[in-house]
Protein backbone atom coordinates (compact mmCIF):
# COMPACT_ATOMS: atom_id res chain seq x y z
CA UNK A 1 0.00 0.00 0.00
CA UNK A 2 1.56 3.26 -1.15
CA UNK A 3 1.83 6.18 1.26
CA UNK A 4 3.18 8.83 -1.11
CA UNK A 5 4.47 8.84 -4.69
CA UNK A 6 7.05 11.04 -6.36
CA UNK A 7 5.39 11.70 -9.73
CA UNK A 8 7.93 14.40 -10.53
CA UNK A 9 10.69 11.76 -10.61
CA UNK A 10 9.04 10.00 -13.55
CA UNK A 11 8.73 13.31 -15.39
CA UNK A 12 12.35 14.38 -14.80
CA UNK A 13 14.17 11.02 -15.06
CA UNK A 14 14.32 7.75 -16.97
CA UNK A 15 14.09 5.09 -14.24
CA UNK A 16 16.42 2.18 -15.06
CA UNK A 17 16.22 0.05 -11.90
CA UNK A 18 14.16 0.01 -8.71
CA UNK A 19 15.29 -1.04 -5.26
CA UNK A 20 13.39 -1.29 -2.00
CA UNK A 21 15.12 0.17 1.05
CA UNK A 22 14.21 0.39 4.68
CA UNK A 23 14.21 3.75 6.49
CA UNK A 24 15.53 4.74 9.88
CA UNK A 25 12.57 6.73 11.24
CA UNK A 26 11.48 8.07 14.58
CA UNK A 27 8.06 7.30 16.04
CA UNK A 28 6.55 10.71 15.30
CA UNK A 29 7.65 10.40 11.66
CA UNK A 30 5.80 7.11 11.19
CA UNK A 31 2.66 8.58 12.72
CA UNK A 32 2.90 11.65 10.47
CA UNK A 33 3.39 9.45 7.39
CA UNK A 34 0.31 7.43 8.29
CA UNK A 35 -1.58 10.74 8.36
CA UNK A 36 -0.22 11.57 4.87
CA UNK A 37 2.02 14.44 5.95
CA UNK A 38 5.13 13.54 3.92
CA UNK A 39 6.58 15.15 0.80
CA UNK A 40 9.33 13.63 -1.36
CA UNK A 41 9.06 15.87 -4.40
CA UNK A 42 12.45 17.58 -3.85
CA UNK A 43 14.19 14.57 -2.28
CA UNK A 44 17.31 12.83 -3.44
CA UNK A 45 19.68 10.13 -2.24
CA UNK A 46 23.36 10.77 -1.49
CA UNK A 47 26.21 8.37 -0.81
CA UNK A 48 28.36 9.18 2.21
CA UNK A 49 30.93 6.84 3.76
CA UNK A 50 29.57 3.85 1.82
CA UNK A 51 26.01 4.37 3.06
CA UNK A 52 22.88 5.86 1.49
CA UNK A 53 21.06 8.84 2.98
CA UNK A 54 17.76 10.45 2.01
CA UNK A 55 17.94 14.24 1.88
CA UNK A 56 15.18 16.76 1.31
CA UNK A 57 12.25 14.68 2.48
CA UNK A 58 9.83 16.79 4.46
CA UNK A 59 7.69 15.05 7.08
CA UNK A 60 5.47 17.55 8.91
CA UNK A 61 5.04 16.66 12.57
CA UNK A 62 1.56 16.16 13.90
CA UNK A 63 0.37 18.69 16.46
CA UNK A 64 -0.16 15.78 18.87
CA UNK A 65 3.53 14.83 18.63
CA UNK A 66 5.27 14.17 21.89
CA UNK A 67 6.21 17.25 23.89
CA UNK A 68 9.61 16.00 25.04
CA UNK A 69 11.14 15.85 21.53
CA UNK A 70 11.98 18.58 19.03
CA UNK A 71 10.83 17.26 15.63
CA UNK A 72 13.03 18.21 12.66
CA UNK A 73 10.88 17.82 9.52
CA UNK A 74 13.79 17.83 7.05
CA UNK A 75 16.39 15.79 8.88
CA UNK A 76 18.68 13.44 6.97
CA UNK A 77 17.37 9.86 7.09
CA UNK A 78 19.47 6.74 6.60
CA UNK A 79 18.40 4.13 4.03
CA UNK A 80 18.87 0.46 4.87
CA UNK A 81 20.02 -1.94 2.13
CA UNK A 82 22.22 -5.02 1.96
CA UNK A 83 25.93 -4.31 1.49
CA UNK A 84 25.98 -5.96 -1.96
CA UNK A 85 23.10 -3.77 -3.16
CA UNK A 86 24.77 -0.63 -1.83
CA UNK A 87 28.07 -1.50 -3.52
CA UNK A 88 26.30 -2.17 -6.83
CA UNK A 89 24.42 1.13 -6.66
CA UNK A 90 27.56 3.08 -5.70
CA UNK A 91 29.39 1.60 -8.70
CA UNK A 92 26.66 2.56 -11.13
CA UNK A 93 26.27 6.08 -9.74
CA UNK A 94 30.01 6.80 -9.82
CA UNK A 95 30.88 5.19 -13.17
CA UNK A 96 27.88 5.65 -15.43
CA UNK A 97 26.46 8.98 -14.27
CA UNK A 98 23.24 7.68 -12.79
CA UNK A 99 21.52 9.32 -9.84
CA UNK A 100 19.41 7.86 -7.04
CA UNK A 101 15.88 9.21 -6.63
CA UNK A 102 13.19 8.21 -4.12
CA UNK A 103 10.09 7.01 -6.01
CA UNK A 104 7.61 6.26 -3.23
CA UNK A 105 7.06 5.34 0.39
CA UNK A 106 4.96 2.27 1.08
CA UNK A 107 4.14 -0.26 3.79
CA UNK A 108 5.51 -3.77 3.78
CA UNK A 109 4.85 -6.00 6.73
CA UNK A 110 3.87 -3.05 8.90
CA UNK A 111 7.10 -1.18 8.20
CA UNK A 112 7.65 1.89 6.03
CA UNK A 113 9.84 1.21 3.01
CA UNK A 114 11.27 3.60 0.42
CA UNK A 115 11.51 2.57 -3.21
CA UNK A 116 14.53 4.21 -4.81
CA UNK A 117 15.21 4.34 -8.50
CA UNK A 118 18.48 4.34 -10.39
CA UNK A 119 17.75 7.16 -12.80
CA UNK A 120 19.20 9.11 -15.72
CA UNK A 121 18.10 12.71 -16.25
CA UNK A 122 15.76 13.58 -19.12
CA UNK A 123 16.52 16.37 -21.56
CA UNK A 124 13.91 19.03 -22.33
CA UNK A 125 12.83 17.34 -25.57
CA UNK A 126 12.30 14.05 -23.70
CA UNK A 127 10.04 15.83 -21.21
CA UNK A 128 8.03 17.33 -24.05
CA UNK A 129 7.64 13.90 -25.62
CA UNK A 130 6.41 12.46 -22.31
CA UNK A 131 3.86 15.25 -22.03
CA UNK A 132 2.65 14.65 -25.61
CA UNK A 133 2.16 10.94 -24.90
CA UNK A 134 0.25 11.71 -21.71
CA UNK A 135 -2.01 14.19 -23.54
CA UNK A 136 -2.65 11.72 -26.35
CA UNK A 137 -3.57 8.95 -23.90
CA UNK A 138 -5.98 11.30 -22.15
CA UNK A 139 -7.55 12.36 -25.45
CA UNK A 140 -7.79 8.75 -26.62
CA UNK A 141 -9.58 7.77 -23.39
CA UNK A 142 -11.97 10.69 -23.80
CA UNK A 143 -12.77 9.67 -27.40
CA UNK A 144 -13.38 6.06 -26.39
CA UNK A 145 -15.74 7.15 -23.58
CA UNK A 146 -17.87 9.62 -25.51
CA UNK A 147 -21.00 8.18 -27.13
CA UNK A 148 -20.96 9.15 -30.80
Amino acid sequence: MSIIDNRKAFFDYFIEERHEAGLVLEGWEVKAMRAGRANIKESYVVIKDGELYLIGTHISPLPEASTHIQPDPTRIRKLLLHREEIDKLIGKVEQRGFTLVPLNFHYKGGRVKCEIGLAKGKKLHDKRETEKKRDWEREKARLMRSPT
